[in-house]
């Protein structure tokens, strides 16, 4: 969403317009966003063949992740349902990566009846998997660092107490597993969790990653996961992902020549590439003046964009209706019967009720974490492509709500 002369458009389309025609709330995509974020990916790890499976937990839309294939991309998928989704998108089942966690063991099943990549990530698990598949069909295994990274301990997934991966201590149990079932070791697999803006800590995770891959003779690949930082306000540290892109894949290439052969070099970015191209429009209902603040109430709420209140997590909030007025300081919230504040004190351009309040970054576990909570309908979902706004996913209606409820007599 740009801002040019007092107004903002996506792909020169102004989205008052588009607000206009599709209403609110309403989650808004830019197609040229995602795919050009897609291409710095490829160019910052051109030195070697990187193989892009988004990270599909962040945004499932059928749409996007036609999208995405069209344009190269592979998937990782956490869930059966999110490779169900992934295959109707067009995804072959070698192109889909399935990391589960905690799951019972019969998902692992149905993802190899499916011809899926596995990555399992505890032992129980890998003992179980040995037992039915043998050498007769590889896997991976998700391994934990022990590093705390990324910009909240929330999302840190690699650290000592995280429940993902197995911890780099098991490594012998891991051997004993494998070398007594015989089990071929397709990939080793290693994410932190999110927000690392730091080029060291990526290049730390590498080094673990091929400390750990010469105990492995049958590898295909190395997947280092993502976490890549984008900007969510002004002056934001970002990851510089060229400058990672080129230390890591030198790297790799080094270990590579060092392994006897060359493998694959996995990535696994899912908000570095759709943060940025989303926004949810929502609608001022009512601006209330307290004597200690004024309150901005829109049309939205915790249960379409939880990550402020669950993450502590900051969206730049614009008010699209009025880009020219005078700026005044609001608390913008929701109408949840909770506390759901998106934004606190922040400075906006005079809002009035009915004007259109925009909050960026919300193409990454917006709608992909949304609810019905206090039985509050979904929203619609618009996507611009080609310079054409074209809707992606209706409104949810009642009815919707009512649909899979079975009445019975009380």
């Amino acid at each position: 969403m740009e801002l040019t002369e007092g107004i903002y458009t996506i792909q020169g389309i102004p989205v008052l317009d588009i607000v206009q025609q599709f209403g609110t709330p309403l989650y808004l995509y830019d197609g040229d966003k995602i795919t050009s974020q897609l291409r710095s990916l490829r160019t910052a790890y051109s030195g070697s063949e990187v193989r892009v499976k988004y990270a599909a937990k962040a945004l499932t839309n059928l749409s996007i992740l036609k999208l995405l294939r069209k344009h190269g991309a592979g998937i990782e998928v956490v869930s059966l349902q999110e490779a169900y989704i992934a295959k109707k998108a067009g995804f072959t089942p070698n192109e889909i990566v399935f990391t589960p966690s905690g799951v019972d063991f019969s998902e692992i099943i149905e993802g190899v009846e499916q011809g899926l990549a596995i990555n399992i990530d505890n032992l129980p698990a890998l003992e179980k998997f040995g037992e039915r598949y043998k050498n007769t069909y590889p896997c991976g295994i998700r391994m934990n660092p022990h590093i705390l990274a990324g910009g909240n301990y929330k999302i840190s997934t690699g650290h000592s107490t995280s429940k993902f991966g197995i911890s780099i201590f098991q490594l012998p149990q891991i051997r004993e597993i494998v070398d007594r079932h015989q089990i071929k070791i397709h990939g080793l697999h290693i994410h932190t969790g999110s927000e690392i803006t730091e080029t060291d800590i990526f290049l730390k995770m590498a080094e673990i990653l091929f400390g750990l891959a010469v105990d492995f003779a049958d590898l295909k690949y190395i997947d280092f996961g993502s976490g890549f930082k984008v900007a969510y306000k002004e002056g934001d540290m970002v990851t510089n992902v060229y400058d990672v892109g080129l230390k890591l894949t030198k790297s790799f290439n080094e270990f590579c020549m060092h392994y006897g052969r060359k493998l694959e070099l996995w990535i696994e970015p899912g908000k570095y590439i759709v943060s940025e191209a989303g926004t949810l429009l929502v609608q001022a209902n009512v601006v209330k003046s307290t004597p200690t603040v004024t309150f901005v109430g829109v049309n939205s709420g915790l249960n379409h964009l939880v990550r402020p209140m669950m993450y502590d997590a900051y969206h730049h909030i614009v008010n699209v209706s009025n880009t020219k007025g005078g700026q005044k300081v609001y608390t913008v919230v929701g109408y949840i019967c909770e506390t759901d504040t998106f934004g606190s004190d922040r400075k906006i351009h005079e809002v009035r009720e009915k004007d259109i309040i925009g909050i960026k970054n919300a193409g990454a576990y917006g709608f992909a974490m949304s609810s019905n909570y206090n039985s509050r309908l979904k929203p619609a979902e618009v996507l611009v492509i080609n310079k054409e706004a074209k809707l992606i996913r209706e409104r949810e209606t009642v009815e919707d709500l009512l649909r899979h409820q079975v009445e019975v007599d009380v």
